[in-house]
């Protein structure tokens, strides 16, 4: 592993290598696709534009930030910014890295939770874009759209998330892969008839699993925490 991580370090450091307009983007782009963002921004757009997609972006968002908190204590994953002087790296030769706010996040970091959540939260809703499309217009350029914007997307994320030292690329494609298999699988079955008591049932099976998984890990002599 010390070799891919350091190869992500060496990504990283070409990255952080260019231009000052292009910190900006980055640092934009990590912020604006903050997992918080698929509940505040994402899902009351897609329910504006039709009910059954808002919810499905809504539940699968809800799975996958479950589902990502349980990897990571299971894979674990270092973190770009810490293992860099773990590992002893940092202090066997010069790197020109820098440190953004965005890079100190604590906790286990595979699969990175931008790549997987936001991937997850809006295939629903890009499939929804395409099948609009499909119904107005025999082009198939504008079919594509929706999926190469989605595409682009994911791959912005994931660069800025390894340009801020939060993810190695590695946990960014595992990041990404996950989400869209998650979003491609769940889009299926949205919970649109659903009553409000299956929600609240759910999130209090979603809670105390976590709760009971925590408790398992730690029980087994494995700090999660750390």
């Amino acid at each position: 592993m010390d070799a891919l991580h350091t190869a992500g370090i060496r990504l990283a450091e070409a990255l952080q290598s260019g231009p000052p307009w292009l910190e900006k983007f980055w640092i934009s782009v990590t912020s604006m696709a903050d997992p918080k963002c698929v509940f505040t921004i994402c899902f009351p757009l897609a329910y504006f534009l039709d009910r059954k997609v808002g919810v499905s972006v809504l539940w699968i968002g809800l799975v996958s930030e479950w589902l990502n908190v349980v990897l990571k204590w299971f894979l674990f994953g270092e973190r770009p910014f810490w293992w860099l002087h773990e590992s002893g790296l940092a202090s066997r030769e010069p790197l020109g890295l820098r440190q953004f706010p965005a890079s100190c996040e604590t906790g286990p970091g595979d699969p990175s939770g931008h790549c997987m959540i936001t991937g997850a939260a809006l295939w629903p809703l890009v499939t929804a874009l395409t099948s609009l499309a499909s119904r107005h217009s025999r082009s198939w350029v504008l079919k594509l759209v929706p999926f190469g914007t989605y595409l682009l997307l994911l791959l912005a994320v994931g660069v800025s998330r390894v340009f801020v030292l939060a993810h190695f690329p590695h946990q960014v494609v595992a990041g990404i892969l996950t989400g869209a298999a998650l979003g491609w699988g769940l889009q299926t079955c949205p919970p649109t008839t659903r009553t409000p008591s299956f929600f609240m049932a759910t999130a209090l099976v979603l809670l105390l699993s976590s709760l009971a998984l925590h408790s398992l890990v730690a029980t087994a002599g494995i700090d999660i925490d750390w």
